[in-house]
Parts: C-alpha cells; sequence; structure tokens
C-alpha cells in the first residue's frame, strides 16, 4: 500500500468517523427525519454534481425495487434512527455500535447462503458483541445527566436496528445490484431516500430555534460523510484490494471515541477496551472470510451505505 493509499484510507476513516458526532450536532437543532433530510439533500446534491460532471450512468429503471429497498434500509431507516438513538446515546458508543453492521451482514450472508460458519467465524461474533455489550452495559449503569438508564438503552435499540438496516442493505445490494457504476448506485440510493423521508419531516415536527453550528453539521455530513467519503472509497477500491479497505471498519469505532472525545462527550475507559475486543472479533471474521468462500466486506459501504 502506497502512502496516498495509506492517507487516503486514515482520511476515509476520519470522515466517516465524525459522522457520529455531526450526527449529534445536527440534532440539537433538528428532529431526527430533518437531520436526515438535511443530510440526504446535501448529498444527494453533491454526487449529482460529479456524477454529471464525470458523465456517469445511473442504474437502469428495471432495478427500481431492489434501489428502492436498499434507499429505504440503508438510509431512509438508518439516518433516522441514528438521530434518534443520538439524543441519549453519546456519538462515540454510537460508533461503537455502528461496528456491529459487519457482524449483522455476515450473520444474514449465512442465513441466506445456508451455509455453516468457520469457528473462526463464529469466536469472531462473540468476541464482537462481547465487546459490544462491555460498552453498552458499563456506560448504562451511569447517570448520563437527564438521560435515564431506560432512555439510554432505548437509543441503543435505535442505533442497533439502524445498524442491522445497513447489513440488510448490504445483502440486498449484493445479490441485486451487482456491477453498477458506484456513483450512479451512490446518488440514486440517495436521491430516492430523499423522496422516501421529504413527506416525513414536512408533516412532522419542525425545528425551532436553528443554531449555525447544526447547519454546518449538517452541510459536513451530507457533503463530506456522504458524498466525499463515497469518492474516496470507490477511489481506494480501484487501486487496492477490498480486504485491504476493510481496515477503515476497524478504524471507525476508534475515531468516533476520538471526535467524542474532542466534543467532551462522556466516556469510560471501559468504551477503550470495548473497541479493542471488537476489533479483535472482526479481525476474525475476517480471517474467517478469506479462508472460505463466504467474503463479507468488514464494512458495509461496499454498496454504498453511510456510516452513521
Amino acid at each position: 500500500m502506497s502512502r496516498r493509499d495509506l492517507f487516503q484510507l486514515l482520511l476515509l476513516s476520519a470522515v466517516w468517523g465524525a459522522s457520529f458526532i455531526l450526527i449529534e450536532i445536527t440534532g440539537r437543532s433538528f428532529p431526527p427525519p430533518w437531520v436526515a433530510l438535511l443530510r440526504l439533500s446535501f448529498g444527494a446534491a453533491f454526487l449529482w454534481s460529479v456524477l454529471l460532471l464525470r458523465k456517469r450512468s445511473l442504474p437502469p429503471r428495471r432495478l427500481i425495487i431492489p434501489l428502492l429497498m436498499v434507499a429505504f434500509f440503508n438510509n431512509a431507516i438508518p439516518f433516522c434512527l441514528f438521530a434518534l438513538g443520538e439524543r441519549t446515546v453519546p456519538s462515540g458508543i454510537a460508533a461503537v455500535l455502528n461496528a456491529t453492521t459487519p457482524i449483522w451482514t455476515l450473520l444474514l450472508t449465512l442465513g441466506v447462503q445456508s451455509t455453516r460458519p468457520a469457528r473462526y467465524t463464529i469466536a469472531g461474533i462473540l468476541l464482537g458483541f462481547t465487546g459490544v455489550m462491555v460498552v453498552v452495559f458499563s456506560h448504562g449503569s451511569e447517570q448520563h445527566g437527564s438521560v435515564s438508564t431506560g432512555q439510554f438503552f432505548l437509543g441503543v435499540l435505535y442505533i442497533v436496528l439502524a445498524s442491522l438496516g445497513y447489513a440488510i442493505a448490504t445483502v440486498i445490494a449484493k445479490n441485486r445490484l451487482k456491477g453498477l457504476d458506484p456513483i450512479g448506485l451512490a446518488t440514486t440510493q440517495l436521491t430516492l431516500a430523499w423522496l422516501m423521508i421529504l413527506p416525513v419531516a414536512t408533516f412532522g415536527p419542525h425545528p425551532g430555534t436553528i443554531a449555525r453550528s447544526s447547519i454546518a453539521a449538517a452541510s459536513l455530513l451530507g457533503v463530506a460523510g456522504s458524498g466525499l467519503a463515497y469518492l474516496l472509497y470507490y477511489d481506494l477500491l480501484s487501486r487496492i484490494p477490498s480486504t485491504h479497505v476493510t481496515a477503515v471498519t476497524y478504524l471507525l469505532p476508534i475515531w468516533g471515541l476520538f471526535w467524542g472525545y474532542i466534543a467532551h462527550e462522556p466516556i469510560l475507559w471501559t468504551a477503550y477496551l470495548g473497541v479493542l475486543i471488537v476489533i479483535a472479533g472482526l479481525a476474525l471474521m475476517n480471517r474467517a472470510s478469506t479462508s472460505t468462500p463466504i467474503k463479507v466486506e468488514a464494512t458495509k459501504e461496499t454498496v454504498a451505505c453511510d456510516a452513521g
């Protein structure tokens, strides 16, 4: 891997890792559907500009059903659920919970293919979930200001469901949307999800006082997290093996905790221990996937999915 590739990989992980704190900042002024709508608006506008300038192609209309399903499970639902969950869960913890996406993806893939998992796969799954439990239950036993323990765990549930949504979208796309122009696929996903969220935001609660920091965070979340990150990711995939790009998954929870620390979020030392356990579990899963016919990328962006 060249220095350029390494730098781009670190930049990509930093951008995706920052998505979690940007969601939290945007949510200070906007209801969850509006957080999703703004993110999709800025992201889709950016990708449409790139698509037109580079003269890339959109997916064929005959794939509208799987495209709608991927947009729903990969963008519309997770974007709202992450914003909803981060009302009571620190962004750093959300980043750790997001690391369950490749685990859910692998479990769903095993179920679809009716394949018996290898020992390393089972160990990786158990280790990954153990790390998440260490983080969740250690923080759930602490007081988080005005947030009760019940509200904290409800927020955790929302984020876990969002991560499961990413996994469902990954499995659908791997089976139904292979061989498409990645920029065209990403642009279509965000546009269709925007159309889904628009009526929800329009007829639901509207924002009151809007802080400039929330507007800035929403624009960065869309342009960088759901636009520039796609370009970085697919550029990397065009030059280096996909197994190397999976390193992003290992770095995401680390960056998430880092940005949360910068924002002075309440993070216990057990979160760092949990992250190490999760990364070890993902590494075992990746080892198993490279030695068996089942190959599940350890990054949810393989089919143009967002972080957070």
